[in-house]
This record gives structure tokens, C-alpha cells and sequence, in this order.
């Protein structure tokens, strides 16, 4: 395969990228490398792609509609993986009208290279933040996702609109994958436990919101680029028992699927911290605080129809997971 990765240079794509090279297939990694967090990182990444046999960074922007129309013209990918976006639910609420040009607009530059080009199928990343006020647990794709209660999951579900009608109206193979909480070694600074890592080690206040009583399904980066390989292999296809008058909200009559993508095992936050704890060999300074705004309490993954459908099989418990980052953290950052 010949594959676009959006946000190579981000968490994700950089771990997928890596596996679909040592697999043999050949990438064309493409991100922005902006400013939203450490560039320093994102370009570390990159660099270790670039050593790569296969790989080719393009550095460019996926709103930017021109040169997104000309990569796709001169590529040629049989398949593409969306990654870029951007990402925080929380900085959604002070920067609203960046998520929107990332998420939204950009990803409709993605779908129109896609129609133009004849992609064999577009897996692109949604988000678990998409269920919004939804309390039935664990969440299911089956669910009704339309009151969400940040903007970033907001521009989540358009994006999964926007790649219906494109399914619907131009045949595209899409499939939308919701991640729950992924973390491991390379990962984001704003995620939990790169955080708590952090102001451990630096003997900072560790904010916990919600007493730390939010329940997450962790899931750790290589068991969720499995599930993006495995996905990327099976193309989306219509479900022949859809049907309009009680539609299914996770498929549909069109080449179109949206799947969870998480760990089935849950936690609470306050579980994550001791073994943070424990790891580092040291206590944290806690700062208990109440609910962030914008956030959900408990985000558990329903993930029965990615078993079904890919053999998907998260396997790596959080305590190794942890033991992973943790070792990972103290050698890039040279922390003892």
C-alpha cells in the first residue's frame, strides 16, 4: 500500500507510521508540526520516520486546499489514514475557531483528495469525546452521539457526518474510529499521564479533577495502532441490514462505519496515579479539584464490533503500559 498519514508527527500517526514501514508498505507522513505543543518533540518523531525506508515527510497543512489537491494528484495513495486535527478539549474552549478550520475544514480537504483519487479506503480518527452527556456505559456506536459538550468533540462528529455524505454520495470506503485515552512512550504532554509524570518528578501540585473519581479506558498506543492496521486492511462496506426508518448510527446502507477503539479494562484516575506513584518512587503532590468544564466522568469503550469485524484484542495492561511511558519519559527527558 501507498498511504497518506495526516499528523505523522503527532503521537499516533508517528507510531502508525512506523508500523505500516516496518510492515513494507511506503508513507507519505504529512503534518504541520505547529506550535501546540513542544515542536521539539513532533520533530524527534520525525526524525526517526525520516531513517526509515519508505517514508516521506511533506510538510504542510491540511487546510491548506490547493496544496492538499496537488499531494493527492501526484501520490497516487491507495489508502489514507486522517490523524491531523486539532486536538484538547479544553483549549476548544479558548480557541474555538482553530478546531473548527483543523477538524472540519481540513478534513474536508482530505475527503475531496480522496474522491478525486480513488482511495481503496479512508480511516480517519474521531474521538470518544463525541459522547458527550450520554451516561449509559460502556459507551456503544449503536448510541446516538448529538449533544456533545465540548467543541472539539463537536467537530468529532462532523467530521463523522462529513465522511457519511461522502460514503453516500461518491461510494468512498470511510471508517471513523473513536479513541479512548491513549498514552504511552512519544505521547502528548497535555495527556494525564505525561502530566502527572512530569510535576511528580519536578515536585509540582498534581491537579486531579474530580477527586479523581473519572473512570477511563487507558489504552496504550501499540494496541491502538493494531486496531488501525487492522481496520485500514478490511475497507468500509454498506450494512445490509440498515435500514432508515430505524437507523443504526454506527453503520449504515453506504460504505461507512464508525468503531470504538479502547481498552475494555477501566480505571479510575486515582488508580493511574498510585502506580505513577509507585513507579516513580515518590508521592504526589495532590491537589483535588472539582469537574473540569467540558469534561466526562466516565468514558468506557464498547468494542465489540471491532473484535467482531478486525480481531481486535487490546492486550497490554496499564501497569506495563505505565512501566513503558514512565522509562521512556526519564530517557528523553534525562529525569532521574
Amino acid at each position: 500500500m501507498h498511504i497518506l498519514v495526516t499528523g505523522a508527527a503527532g503521537f499516533i500517526g508517528f507510531h502508525l507510521s512506523k508500523r505500516l514501514l516496518e510492515m513494507g508498505h511506503s508513507v507519505v507522513g504529512l503534518d504541520n508540526v505547529n506550535d501546540y505543543y513542544s515542536t521539539q518533540l513532533k520533530e524527534a518523531r520525525v526524525a526517526i520516520l525520516e531513517e526509515m525506508d519508505g517514508f516521506k515527510f511533506v510538510r504542510r497543512d491540511i487546510e491548506d486546499e490547493e496544496g492538499m489537491a496537488a499531494l493527492f494528484r501526484t501520490e497516487n495513495f491507495s489508502h489514507v489514514v486522517n490523524l491531523a486535527a486539532q486536538a484538547g478539549v479544553f483549549y476548544s474552549l479558548e480557541n474555538p475557531s482553530v478546531f473548527v478550520k483543523s477538524n472540519v475544514l481540513g478534513f474536508l480537504h482530505i475527503l475531496e483528495g480522496c474522491r478525486h483519487c480513488g482511495i481503496e479506503h479512508l480511516v480517519y480518527a474521531s474521538s470518544s469525546s463525541v459522547y458527550g452527556l450520554n451516561t449509559i456505559t460502556p459507551h456503544g456506536v449503536h448510541q446516538n452521539v448529538d449533544h456533545p459538550v465540548s467543541l472539539y468533540a463537536a467537530t468529532k462528529k462532523a467530521d463523522e457526518l462529513l465522511a457519511h455524505t461522502y460514503s453516500h454520495l461518491h461510494g468512498i470506503p470511510t471508517t471513523g474510529l473513536r479513541f479512548f485515552s491513549v498514552y504511552g512512550p512519544w505521547g502528548r504532554p497535555d495527556g494525564v499521564a505525561y502530566l502527572w509524570t512530569k510535576a511528580i518528578l519536578e515536585d509540582q501540585p498534581v491537579k486531579v479533577f474530580n477527586y479523581g473519581k473519572n473512570r477511563r479506558s487507558f489504552t496504550y498506543v501499540s494496541d491502538i495502532v493494531e486496531g488501525v492496521v487492522r481496520t485500514l486492511l478490511k475497507p468500509a462496506e454498506p450494512n445490509p441490514e440498515w435500514r432508515g426508518h430505524r437507523p443504526d448510527p454506527g453503520s449504515s446502507s453506504s460504505p461507512y462505519r464508525v468503531y470504538n477503539i479502547g481498552n475494555r479494562n477501566v480505571v479510575e484516575l486515582v488508580y493511574m496515579l498510585s502506580i505513577l506513584e509507585e513507579l516513580l518512587g515518590k508521592k504526589a503532590i495532590r491537589v483535588d479539584l472539582p469537574p473540569q468544564l467540558g469534561d466526562v466522568s466516565d468514558n468506557a469503550a464498547e468494542v465489540s464490533g471491532l473484535v467482531r469485524d478486525v480481531g481486535y484484542n487490546p492486550t497490554t495492561p496499564i501497569k506495563t503500559g505505565l512501566a513503558n511511558f514512565v522509562a521512556w519519559y526519564k530517557d528523553y527527558h534525562n529525569a532521574k
